[in-house]
């Protein structure tokens, strides 16, 4: 797209239209990928898209109006990026004599009044609940933000980066002088727990909010966060508010935060950890005591590490947790640019993946709005980069105007307007066999698949709704196409025919394909048809199998009853998070677990030691997380052995813990 110094939104709703008569068919197009929903397996309805507040409000929430309502028209309005979370950035903020350091945007001011004369090594006169030392008027800009929005957004969550330097090790709110050192003062715990209580209190009944959940950490246990002093004594980094917190500390946190909110008169619950990646939020749970982890009523992750998401996907459902992917972004290009659908691309790969191998029920953008100036070429880097899906000067003066202040769109943008326009709260995602789709229904109504094609070459998209048992006549799919030249255009509905419909899109597109006249599961297919399964292993290719009294793994025999299971579906109709008993076909007996082994208990058994929620990414394998203990089926020691035997293991997302299903 071309630049303007001016941006207009351009959204172009879908309008119903007539579906067309049958034409002949035309050329294959060079590629072709048959995508096939699965609404037998619905994740958790959705609780909607957002972002954090922070940075980008600080900076840009004092600018004038004409400036300021655009930016929040962008991404919280119906026809921006249509959000409806949003998550308030707690600042820590620095002591009085410290001179500034952090970026543009990122000295989050803190809800605290010194003492005149206070500097950083005066860190033992705050008391919690004196208003002599609270400031109810803190944050003026990020609060313009919460008043702008507020009509739009139905989740709130508060959250910390960095406690206020006077609850800190180093005194500073970029983080210790080593980066693995602990920063919060532990004798400070209860203080810096009852600070974040009164703010959200006071945010929800000075803006009159609803705050959901507080987490008190941000990417708390990594090696991100270091200040620097230079030879004058004064910080010269990092730029940002960030708190080394690791997970013992953020064990004895977390139940002390949950006191503090119900003091507070706060209905909002304690989320956790925050933290960088999957691998980093289990070694974080795994860390915790059994009372921090029955306190947290949230599991909140980040996803700059995509390789393990199944194992924070696992660890929820078998805490029974609900999960946010709290925070992402990235600029998919190495330099600043307006154009290339690069980022857009890799936006779309990224939210795919979140969705498919997450299953969170919120997904939440970091900054959707960034510093121009910092990531035009020598600012962050010497070619400069995307985050954010706008960018904005964040030094325009008090007289600036859309002119002379311009606010800038990537392709990341539309891109996302493409997830975020047509999967829309209380929406169901649902299973799909394809990793470059996402799909989602509408109560008991498929509602759209928004299929990415970062091919350079357009791509016939067979759509196959076998899996739907209604398909009325008069069926069909419109594509909503965004690619380098378009922005969410409509193109022309396809009539599904034999349950097939068949939709050609673009080279370098991200399409939402809107579904009108299919609904409900087709009885029969799913886990919970009735029919009996065998389960094989991906690591070993041998087969679960019953054998005296216990699981092992067996050469896969197709006609052995003792390795075909049947599932009973204890609590729903086919949830993700739904409750099975698996049944053996050759003795009536129960796959359950005791004593930490897995075990096959008598016939018609049925308590949380013999039920277990199945997870799968769409690709026919599966994993089995049990309800009483939140444990995965694993082959003990990795084996590959015939006759090893089946027990349970935390979430690793190793091979060792997924199982393929066939009929049998």
């Amino acid at each position: 797209m071309n630049l303007k110094r001016l941006l207009t939104i351009l959204c172009v709703p879908v309008a119903a239209a007539a579906v067309p008569a049958a034409v002949p068919a035309a050329a294959a197009a060079a590629e072709s990928v048959t995508v096939r929903p699965d609404p037998t397996y619905r994740q958790q309805p959705f609780e909607g898209w957002g972002a954090s507040l922070a940075w980008m409000a600080v900076a840009t929430g004092g600018y004038p109006n004409e400036i300021r309502n655009r930016l929040a028209d962008m991404v919280f309005g119906p026809e921006g990026l249509n959000f409806t979370i949003a998550r308030y950035n707690i600042g820590g903020g620095n002591a009085p004599d410290v001179p500034p350091y952090l970026r543009a945007g990122g000295a989050v001011p803190g809800w605290w009044k010194a003492p005149a004369g206070t500097t950083r090594d005066d860190k033992d006169w705050w008391t919690p609940g004196d208003p002599a030392e609270f400031d109810p008027a803190a944050d003026p800009n990020q609060r313009w933000w919460v008043d702008r929005i507020k009509n739009r957004v139905t989740k709130w969550e508060t959250f910390s980066n960095s406690p206020p330097y006077f609850h800190t090790v180093s005194g500073y709110v970029s983080g210790g002088f080593n980066a693995t050192d602990e920063q919060l003062r532990t004798e400070k715990i209860g203080d810096f727990t009852a600070y974040l209580a009164q703010v959200t209190k006071t945010l929800e009944r000075a803006h009159g909010i609803k705050v959901s959940s507080v987490d008190p950490f941000n990417e708390p246990n990594t090696n991100y966060w270091k200040t620097t002093l230079g030879s004058d004594g004064n910080p010269t980094g990092g730029r940002q508010e960030g708190a080394h917190i690791g997970p013992a500390v953020q064990s004895q946190v977390i139940p002390v935060m949950a006191q503090a909110l119900s003091s507070s008169g706060s209905r909002a619950v304690v989320s956790a950890p925050d933290e960088t990646n999957p691998d980093l939020f289990a070694a974080d749970w795994h860390g915790w005591s059994p009372e921090s982890r029955a306190k947290v009523g949230q599991l909140n992750v980040h996803t700059y590490g995509t390789g393990n998401r199944p194992i924070a996907r696992d660890i929820a459902k078998g805490a029974a947790k609900p999960l946010w992917m709290s925070e992402v972004g990235g600029s998919w290009l190495d330099r600043q640019d307006f154009t290339s659908m690069d980022p857009g691309l890799g936006l779309a790969a990224q939210i795919t993946g979140d969705l498919r191998e997450l299953e969170p029920s919120a997904w939440i953008s970091w900054q959707p709005i960034e510093d121009y100036n910092n990531m035009k070429p020598g600012g962050e880097t010497p070619a400069g980069m995307n985050w954010g899906e706008i960018q904005v000067p964040f030094d325009c003066p008090a007289n600036a105007t859309l002119r002379t202040c311009p606010i800038r769109t990537n392709t990341k943008y539309h891109t996302m307007r493409n997830f975020t326009h047509h999967i829309k709260p209380g929406d169901r995602l649902i299973g799909v066999n394809d990793r470059a789709s996402t799909a989602a229904m509408r109560g008991e109504n498929l509602a759209t698949v928004v299929h990415t094609n970062a091919s350079t070459v357009e791509r016939d998209v067979v759509l196959d709704l076998s899996g739907f048992a209604s398909i009325r006549n008069g069926a069909s799919v419109t594509p909503v196409i965004t690619d380098v030249g378009n922005a969410l255009k409509p193109g022309k509905p396809v009539r599904v025919i034999g349950k097939k419909a068949t939709i050609r899109v673009p080279a370098r597109s991200v399409t939402s394909l809107v579904v009108t006249g299919v609904s409900s599961a087709a009885p029969g297919t799913g886990l919970a048809s009735g029919k009996p399964f065998s389960f094989t292993g991906v690591q070993s290719g041998k087969a679960l199998t019953a054998e005296n009294g216990t699981l092992v793994q067996r050469t896969t025999d197709a006609s052995a009853p003792a390795q075909r299971w049947t599932l009973t579906n204890r609590t729903g109709s086919h949830g993700n998070r739904d409750q099975f008993t698996i049944t053996n076909a050759a003795n009536g007996q129960v796959l359950s677990t005791a004593n930490g082994a897995v075990t096959l208990a008598p016939a018609e058994t049925d308590n949380p030691a013999s039920r277990w929620r199945l997870s799968t990414t769409g690709d026919g394998t599966w994993t089995f997380v049990n309800v009483g203990t939140g444990e995965l089926l694993d082959v003990i020691g990795e084996s590959r052995e015939d006759g090893a035997r089946i027990g349970l293991y935390r979430a690793t997302n190793g091979a060792n813990q997924r199982w393929t299903a066939v009929t049998r």
